[in-house]
């Protein structure tokens, strides 16, 4: 069996397109560990070769390799007319039999030597077609694509790839990854500009549940299917979060809260080796996330924050989420430590000199690093099951 995946972006790029290209088949090779499977990336095109049994797990990794604008299962036939008409017709009876009543071909010829240029092979291979479907070049129900190259491969309409540039040639960020949906599309979205991504999420038992982490945990994993390997650091932030009840003017505890976060995320990178701190922040979402406010959290960071969904609203956030299949887990009612001890009233415009004044009289350095120093780690691959790990 033959999967045909078209590569995206990666290919405009110039004199390191090998590289780009060689970290497209690593990932892949990865991400297909423990089957028997055969990868040839060659001008524009990734190949696996696969048994029947292992075409379910090639198809679950070709939805989540990040690099790749399509897919499909593709019939292999000799470069031949009669050979290229009869692996149509049979393409396009699969087609009929699922309700298809027109069609279109598209044919591509990349080994000039062939006898027929793209235009007569598209000719040839609908006349069979013709007998049980009809054309319409301009809204068909089906189209079936004939590419020669050093073989000739044919199929009909390719799956939905993951565009972007592949995992692992941008670098790594920390993602602060919450409960809630913006964030694991955030991870996501940095995934698909090539990001490596590692994980921190901060539990606040007892008042937040084990359910709650659970459901941290599932996110990640889900991240883990395109991002291929990621860990997620669960920081035990319930005795930081109670000092800042204690001490800090209540308008400002949320705001106080994503600052201490902020400093535990500054020593979390450094330790991880990550480049820059990613966050589900969007303007204007919460009174946490109004410019003003954001300029206060990013004050405190040392690393570059990114904030992909900055100018994205709630429903292309939730589009995204269904895409990635994190909707259904994020949406589940167990809250994370961000929503505790709202204020009824909090401060919209935060300055940096006021929040530096608050911060300092928390006193609360020693505690954010005892949090750091007791987190549990948790290591999610694309395949297998999560790993935990003592510090």
């Amino acid at each position: 069996m033959t999967y045909l995946a078209k590569l995206g972006e990666l290919t405009l790029k110039g004199s390191n397109l090998q590289e780009f290209e060689n970290l497209l088949r690593k990932n892949t090779a990865k991400m297909l560990e423990g089957l028997k499977c055969n990868i040839v990336l060659r001008a524009g095109r990734l190949y696996i070769d696969c048994s029947d049994e292992a075409a379910s797990k090639v198809e679950f990794v070709l939805n989540h390799l990040i690099g790749i604008t399509g897919w499909a299962k593709a019939s292999v036939c000799e470069k031949t007319i009669e050979s290229i008409n009869e692996s149509v017709f049979n393409l396009a009876k699969k087609e009929a039999e699922k309700g298809c009543k027109t069609f279109k071909i598209s044919a591509r010829r990349s080994d000039k030597s062939f006898e027929l240029n793209s235009y007569e092979i598209c000719c040839e291979a609908a006349g069979k077609v013709e007998s049980i479907m009809k054309v319409d070049v301009h809204n068909p129900d089906t189209t079936i694509y004939v590419e020669v190259r050093e073989k000739c491969f044919v199929y009909v309409d390719s799956n939905t790839g993951c565009r972007g540039l592949p995992v692992g040639s941008s670098s790594k960020g920390l993602l602060l990854l919450s409960g809630g949906l913006d964030s694991p599309v955030a991870g996501y979205r940095m995934l698909r500009r090539g990001m490596k991504i590692e994980c921190c999420y901060f539990h606040s038992y007892p008042y937040t549940s084990e359910e709650a982490k659970q459901k941290v945990v599932t996110l990640a994993q889900k991240l883990a299917y395109y991002g291929i390997t990621t860990y997620l650091n669960i920081i035990p932030f319930t005795d930081v979060q109670m000092k800042i009840k204690e001490k800090a003017p209540e308008a400002w505890s949320t705001l106080m809260l994503r600052v201490c976060m902020m400093k535990v995320a500054n020593i979390l990178a450094g330790r991880c080796k990550a480049k820059c701190i990613v966050t589900g922040e969007s303007l204007g979402q919460v009174a946490s996330q109004t410019i003003e406010n954001m300029s206060v959290t990013e004050h405190f960071a040392e690393f570059p924050l990114l904030r992909p969904l900055c100018g994205m609203d709630k429903e292309e956030i939730i589009k995204d989420s269904l895409f990635i299949d994190t909707y259904e887990t994020s949406i589940l009612p167990y809250e994370d430590c961000c929503v505790l001890f709202s204020p009824r009233h909090p401060v919209l415009r935060g300055s940096i000199e006021e929040a530096e004044k608050i911060y300092k009289e928390l006193e609360v350095d020693d505690l954010i690093y005892e949090s750091y120093k007791k987190r549990e780690i948790v290591k999610l691959t694309s395949s297998g099951e999560p790993v935990w790990k003592t510090v």
